[in-house]
C-alpha cells in the first residue's frame, strides 16, 4: 500500500505567498461607476431651465435698452435755423409798410391826416391855385399808395421764393423725423412759415385796400371840389337866362 503524496505544509504556504506577489491588487479607484438615467434627465431639465431663464433675462435686458434708445429719440430735437431768415422778412415788410406816406398805417392822427387831404366839408371853393396845389398834393399821395403797395408786393414775391426752399426742408425734415419730438417741432416751425405767409398776406391787404381807398376819396374830393367850384362861378344866378 502506497503511501499518499503530500504537500508539506511549509511548501504550500509558500506558494501562496509567492502568488500573491505575482497577481498585482486591484485599486479602489478602479471600481465600475453606476450610470443612473433619471439623475442624468434631472440635470439635463435643470440646465436647460437655467439657459431658458439667461435668455429671458438678455431678451428683457434688450428690451429695455430698446425703449431707452426710443425714449431718447423721442426727445431729441431738431434745429430751425430759417427762423431768423422768416422773421427778417416780416421786418423788412414792416419796414416798407411803415414808409407809407400821406396817409400811414396808425390809428392816432388818421382823421388829422384825411381831414387835410380830403376837405370834404368845406363849403366854399378854394381859390384856383390852392385848388391845384390840394388836388396835385391829393393825386401825389395817391400814387404814393399804389406805389408802396407794389413795394409790398415785390417783396412778398420775393418772400415766396425762399419760401418755397423753407417748405421743402422743412418737409423733408419731418419725414426724417427720430421721435415724437422732432415731429412736433417740425410741426410747429411749418405752421410758423404759414403764420408767416398770412402776415405777408394781411399787409399786403391792407396796402391794397389803403391805396384804394385813397384813390376813392381823391376821386369823391375832386367831385365836390367840382360842384363848389361850379357854384362859385354861377353865383347866385345861372349861366344862361331865356327872355
Amino acid at each position: 500500500m502506497r503511501t499518499p503524496f503530500r504537500i508539506p505544509v511549509r511548501a504550500s504556504a509558500l506558494g501562496l505567498a509567492v502568488a500573491a506577489l505575482l497577481i498585482p491588487a486591484v485599486p479602489a479607484e478602479a471600481q465600475i461607476t453606476v450610470f443612473d438615467p433619471s439623475n442624468y434627465t434631472q440635470n439635463l431639465l435643470t440646465a436647460a431651465r437655467t439657459l431658458q431663464q439667461v435668455n429671458n433675462q438678455i431678451q428683457s435686458l434688450q428690451n429695455q435698452a430698446t425703449m431707452l434708445l426710443n425714449q431718447a429719440k423721442n426727445l431729441r430735437q431738431t434745429s430751425f435755423p430759417e427762423l431768423q431768415a422768416l422773421n427778417d422778412k416780416l421786418q423788412q415788410i414792416d419796414k416798407l409798410m411803415g414808409q407809407a406816406q400821406g396817409i400811414d398805417f396808425r390809428v392816432s392822427g388818421l382823421d388829422q391826416q384825411f381831414a387835410r387831404l380830403f376837405p370834404q366839408g368845406t363849403t366854399q371853393a378854394l381859390p384856383l391855385g390852392q385848388q391845384v396845389t390840394a388836388a396835385r398834393t391829393r393825386l401825389d399821395v395817391a400814387m404814393d399808395a399804389y406805389r408802396q403797395t407794389m413795394r409790398v408786393q415785390a417783396q412778398i414775391a420775393e418772400n415766396v421764393e425762399t419760401d418755397a426752399g423753407v417748405l421743402n426742408s422743412l418737409a423733408g425734415r419731418s419725414q426724417g423725423a427720430e421721435g415724437a419730438l422732432q415731429a412736433a417741432q417740425t410741426a410747429n416751425q411749418l405752421l410758423a412759415l404759414g403764420a408767416k405767409q398770412q402776415l405777408q398776406i394781411q399787409n399786403l391787404m391792407a396796402a391794397q385796400y389803403r391805396a384804394e381807398a385813397t384813390e376813392a376819396a381823391r376821386r369823391a374830393q375832386a367831385e365836390i371840389d367840382g360842384r363848389l367850384a361850379t357854384t362859385k362861378f354861377l353865383g347866385t344866378g345861372s349861366a344862361y337866362t331865356s327872355r
